[in-house]
Protein backbone atom coordinates (compact mmCIF):
# COMPACT_ATOMS: atom_id res chain seq x y z
CA UNK A 1 0.00 0.00 0.00
CA UNK A 2 2.74 2.47 1.03
CA UNK A 3 4.73 1.41 -2.06
CA UNK A 4 1.94 2.30 -4.60
CA UNK A 5 1.58 5.81 -2.52
CA UNK A 6 5.48 6.45 -3.19
CA UNK A 7 5.53 4.91 -6.74
CA UNK A 8 2.47 7.37 -7.50
CA UNK A 9 3.48 10.31 -5.87
CA UNK A 10 6.85 9.92 -8.10
CA UNK A 11 5.62 9.07 -10.97
CA UNK A 12 3.12 12.61 -10.88
CA UNK A 13 6.23 14.49 -9.95
CA UNK A 14 8.58 13.03 -12.68
CA UNK A 15 5.51 13.49 -15.39
CA UNK A 16 4.84 17.00 -14.14
CA UNK A 17 8.62 17.96 -14.51
CA UNK A 18 9.26 15.99 -17.57
CA UNK A 19 6.80 17.78 -19.11
CA UNK A 20 7.14 21.31 -18.15
CA UNK A 21 11.03 21.24 -18.27
CA UNK A 22 11.53 18.97 -21.51
CA UNK A 23 8.07 18.43 -23.56
CA UNK A 24 6.95 21.98 -23.51
CA UNK A 25 9.89 23.52 -25.14
CA UNK A 26 9.49 20.83 -28.38
CA UNK A 27 7.28 22.19 -31.20
CA UNK A 28 7.21 19.60 -34.28
CA UNK A 29 6.53 21.66 -36.91
CA UNK A 30 5.73 24.91 -34.88
CA UNK A 31 2.27 23.67 -33.19
CA UNK A 32 2.91 20.01 -32.20
CA UNK A 33 3.53 19.49 -28.33
CA UNK A 34 3.01 16.26 -26.87
CA UNK A 35 1.06 15.97 -23.44
CA UNK A 36 2.71 13.20 -21.85
CA UNK A 37 1.53 14.16 -18.37
CA UNK A 38 -1.90 12.34 -18.86
CA UNK A 39 -0.02 8.91 -18.62
CA UNK A 40 -0.52 9.48 -14.56
CA UNK A 41 -4.00 9.09 -15.40
CA UNK A 42 -3.93 6.13 -17.17
CA UNK A 43 -1.77 4.43 -14.96
CA UNK A 44 -3.47 5.60 -11.69
CA UNK A 45 -4.56 2.39 -9.79
CA UNK A 46 -8.90 2.20 -10.74
CA UNK A 47 -9.47 0.55 -6.91
CA UNK A 48 -9.01 3.92 -5.24
CA UNK A 49 -11.28 6.61 -4.10
CA UNK A 50 -12.67 8.09 -6.85
CA UNK A 51 -12.76 12.22 -5.36
CA UNK A 52 -9.15 11.57 -4.62
CA UNK A 53 -7.89 10.73 -7.90
CA UNK A 54 -10.14 13.22 -9.24
CA UNK A 55 -8.35 16.43 -6.66
CA UNK A 56 -5.05 14.86 -7.68
CA UNK A 57 -5.68 15.08 -11.40
CA UNK A 58 -6.89 18.45 -10.81
CA UNK A 59 -3.76 18.95 -9.25
CA UNK A 60 -1.97 17.68 -12.07
CA UNK A 61 -3.10 19.76 -14.53
CA UNK A 62 -2.39 22.99 -12.03
CA UNK A 63 1.05 21.92 -11.97
CA UNK A 64 1.24 22.03 -15.63
CA UNK A 65 -0.44 24.93 -16.20
CA UNK A 66 1.50 26.73 -13.44
CA UNK A 67 4.69 26.16 -15.03
CA UNK A 68 3.07 26.54 -18.72
CA UNK A 69 1.15 29.82 -17.74
CA UNK A 70 -1.77 28.50 -19.87
CA UNK A 71 -4.55 29.82 -16.78
CA UNK A 72 -6.44 26.53 -16.35
CA UNK A 73 -6.46 24.66 -19.56
CA UNK A 74 -4.67 21.39 -18.77
CA UNK A 75 -6.79 21.35 -15.32
CA UNK A 76 -9.73 21.38 -16.88
CA UNK A 77 -9.05 18.80 -19.67
CA UNK A 78 -7.00 16.40 -17.22
CA UNK A 79 -10.28 16.57 -14.62
CA UNK A 80 -12.45 16.01 -17.57
CA UNK A 81 -10.93 12.72 -18.71
CA UNK A 82 -10.22 11.51 -15.04
CA UNK A 83 -13.97 11.86 -14.65
CA UNK A 84 -14.91 9.49 -17.79
CA UNK A 85 -11.92 6.89 -17.48
CA UNK A 86 -13.64 4.42 -15.78
CA UNK A 87 -17.30 4.38 -18.39
CA UNK A 88 -14.05 4.77 -21.42
CA UNK A 89 -12.73 1.42 -19.90
CA UNK A 90 -15.91 0.05 -19.35
CA UNK A 91 -16.74 0.86 -23.32
CA UNK A 92 -12.96 -0.74 -24.21
CA UNK A 93 -13.11 -3.87 -22.12
CA UNK A 94 -16.75 -4.78 -22.46
CA UNK A 95 -16.62 -6.15 -18.80
CA UNK A 96 -18.66 -5.71 -15.68
CA UNK A 97 -18.02 -3.60 -12.89
CA UNK A 98 -16.13 -6.10 -10.98
CA UNK A 99 -13.22 -7.07 -12.96
CA UNK A 100 -11.70 -3.74 -12.66
CA UNK A 101 -10.72 -4.36 -8.84
CA UNK A 102 -7.87 -6.67 -10.42
CA UNK A 103 -7.17 -4.33 -13.20
CA UNK A 104 -3.59 -4.10 -14.79
CA UNK A 105 -3.18 -1.49 -17.86
CA UNK A 106 -0.14 -3.80 -18.97
CA UNK A 107 -2.22 -7.17 -18.90
CA UNK A 108 -5.03 -5.95 -21.23
CA UNK A 109 -4.44 -6.51 -24.97
CA UNK A 110 -2.06 -4.03 -26.97
CA UNK A 111 -5.42 -3.06 -29.06
CA UNK A 112 -7.37 -2.51 -26.62
CA UNK A 113 -4.77 -0.68 -24.76
CA UNK A 114 -4.45 2.06 -28.07
CA UNK A 115 -8.36 2.47 -27.84
CA UNK A 116 -8.58 2.96 -24.31
CA UNK A 117 -4.87 5.89 -24.69
CA UNK A 118 -6.33 6.87 -27.60
CA UNK A 119 -9.80 8.19 -26.89
CA UNK A 120 -8.79 9.67 -23.27
CA UNK A 121 -6.08 11.20 -25.44
CA UNK A 122 -8.10 12.52 -28.35
CA UNK A 123 -10.53 13.79 -25.93
CA UNK A 124 -8.10 15.97 -23.41
CA UNK A 125 -6.44 17.72 -26.47
CA UNK A 126 -9.77 18.22 -28.06
CA UNK A 127 -10.76 19.98 -24.69
CA UNK A 128 -7.39 22.22 -24.12
CA UNK A 129 -8.00 23.10 -28.43
CA UNK A 130 -10.90 24.01 -28.02
CA UNK A 131 -10.56 26.30 -25.12
CA UNK A 132 -7.09 27.32 -26.10
CA UNK A 133 -8.64 28.57 -29.65
CA UNK A 134 -12.13 29.20 -28.14
CA UNK A 135 -13.87 29.96 -32.02
CA UNK A 136 -15.86 27.88 -34.66
CA UNK A 137 -14.22 29.84 -37.08
CA UNK A 138 -11.05 27.93 -36.30
CA UNK A 139 -12.25 24.65 -35.91
CA UNK A 140 -10.22 23.22 -38.39
CA UNK A 141 -7.34 24.52 -37.01
CA UNK A 142 -8.66 23.03 -33.69
CA UNK A 143 -9.11 19.27 -35.24
CA UNK A 144 -6.09 19.49 -36.99
CA UNK A 145 -3.69 20.13 -34.12
CA UNK A 146 -5.65 17.79 -31.88
CA UNK A 147 -5.11 14.90 -34.34
CA UNK A 148 -1.41 15.65 -34.93
CA UNK A 149 -0.52 16.33 -31.53
CA UNK A 150 -2.67 13.20 -30.12
CA UNK A 151 -0.82 11.20 -32.49
CA UNK A 152 2.76 12.21 -31.17
CA UNK A 153 1.17 11.79 -27.33
CA UNK A 154 -0.06 8.42 -27.94
CA UNK A 155 3.21 7.28 -29.73
CA UNK A 156 5.37 8.71 -26.66
CA UNK A 157 2.35 7.15 -23.87
CA UNK A 158 2.25 3.68 -25.20
CA UNK A 159 6.25 3.64 -25.81
CA UNK A 160 6.71 4.82 -22.28
CA UNK A 161 3.92 2.32 -21.00
CA UNK A 162 5.08 -0.38 -22.61
CA UNK A 163 8.61 0.23 -21.32
CA UNK A 164 8.32 1.64 -17.94
CA UNK A 165 5.36 -0.48 -16.44
CA UNK A 166 5.60 -3.61 -14.95
CA UNK A 167 3.81 -6.27 -15.85
CA UNK A 168 2.44 -7.78 -12.98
Amino acid sequence: MNNLIVSNSIRFIGLVLLQVLVLNHINLFGYINPFVYIVWIFLFPIRKNLSVFLILSFLLGLSVDFFSDSGGLNAAATLFIAFIRIPILKAVLRKSDFDYLLFNLRAISIDKLFIYIATLTLIHHFIIFSFEYFSFNDFTTIISTTFFTSIFTILLSLLGILLFVKKK
